[in-house]
């Protein structure tokens, strides 16, 4: 167990896909939020979002003064939990943890982006060392119970913290593609917990491949894709291409948002900053140490991606992937990173979502 729990802090410095005693967060009544899901698109529904990321220490500075200056709205706050392939315990909130992913950091973050005016998303999120979320199953039902007692505990916990909190919109979970389908039953059996205790909006962030199949999006607010659609691998691809690529996904799309009634939201978006990022995002990851470092080629595809869904009455923004809180560490780490911090990128971002 001390090994597993060494591994974990070591993972906690990946951030993409991305428990002990647990601490005081309970409370017994939820606070009345007021739960709105807009028919249709306007500014006010838009959510110009950043996925903050968890940082390894409490705040130096307010973060909340560099998001609100590339005119967002909400953020997403990750508190992680870790799960390693074949176990059935997800762990969090563990001492070895960062702080901001574990429930104190999480509530401080909230509280001060609610100080500032801007809305919160919470999304507990699984990180699977050497694997994804997608990649959890198991062989036999008692296997797969133990999961889902685990899993359920993990969410349950920081629906105790949002209820506290105010939080706007919960994402119940990221990326279960297997346990999406297979294991319909329990998704719809931990909604229903869910909202025994929680009276705000939620969601679920489904994998770009896998939203259609989704089968209780009947159920939540918000259809959820994490949108990591591979559109060009040229190394400079051009916005009209891009553009022309995204019909594809759109038509998609538009049929799900058609079937449900329910708007859609990206709960992720993004590409980093190498070349081919517009591709296959999955496969870039692993070797984006060896690509050279592209701002252009991140730019052209946030701004084809901005340009073609503002038009499109389904979509209601989404969670850009991501937004270091912390300048110190995306300087050393962001240059190939997802973040558009102190990129071309950043300006593209403040343009659009100050037009959204």
């Amino acid at each position: 167990m001390r090994f597993f729990l060494f591994l974990v802090f070591l993972c906690c410095s990946v951030s993409h896909c991305s428990s002990p005693k647990k601490e005081g967060t309970s409370a017994t009544l939820a606070p009345t939020i007021k739960k709105e899901i807009p028919d249709s698109k306007n500014d006010s529904d838009t959510f110009r979002g950043l996925s903050v990321v968890a940082p390894p220490r409490p705040f130096q500075e307010n973060p909340m003064v560099d998001i609100q200056a590339v005119n967002s709205n909400w953020i997403a706050v990750i508190p992680y939990g870790f799960c390693r392939v074949g176990q059935t315990d997800v762990i969090f909130n563990v001492p070895r943890q960062w702080w901001g992913e574990k429930a104190e950091g999480a509530k401080e973050t909230i509280r001060l982006a609610k100080e500032a005016g801007l809305k919160v998303m919470l999304k507990p999120q699984v990180w699977v060392p050497g694997s994804w979320t997608g990649g959890i199953t198991f062989d036999k039902d008692a296997d797969w119970e133990k999961w889902e007692k685990s899993y359920t505990e993990y969410l349950m916990f920081y629906v105790d913290l949002i209820q506290e909190m105010e939080v706007d919109l919960l994402c119940i979970g990221t990326e279960f593609k297997q346990s999406e389908v297979r294991r319909e039953k329990y998704w719809r059996s931990l909604i229903q917990q869910v909202k025994e205790k929680y009276k705000g909006p939620l969601t679920y962030a489904s994998n770009w491949d896998s939203y259609q199949n989704l089968p209780f999006w009947d159920e939540l607010d918000y259809i959820g894709v994490d949108a990591y659609f591979p559109l060009d691998e040229s190394i400079q691809p051009k916005k009209e291409t891009l553009m022309e690529k995204w019909k594809f996904y759109d038509k998609q799309l538009k049929k799900t948002h058609q079937q449900f009634e329910k708007p859609i939201l990206f709960t992720e978006f993004g590409y980093m900053t190498i070349d081919g990022c517009a591709g296959k995002t999955w496969e870039l990851e692993s070797k984006s140490h060896t690509l050279p470092t592209n701002e252009q080629a991140q730019a052209t595809a946030l701004a084809a991606l901005f340009d073609f869904f503002s038009q499109k009455e389904y979509w209601q923004g989404g969670f850009l992937w991501k937004w270091y809180p912390y300048p110190g560490n995306y300087q050393e780490r962001g240059d190939k990173d997802y973040t558009p911090q102190g990129k071309l990128s950043e300006e593209v971002v403040k343009e659009w979502y100050g037009k959204m």
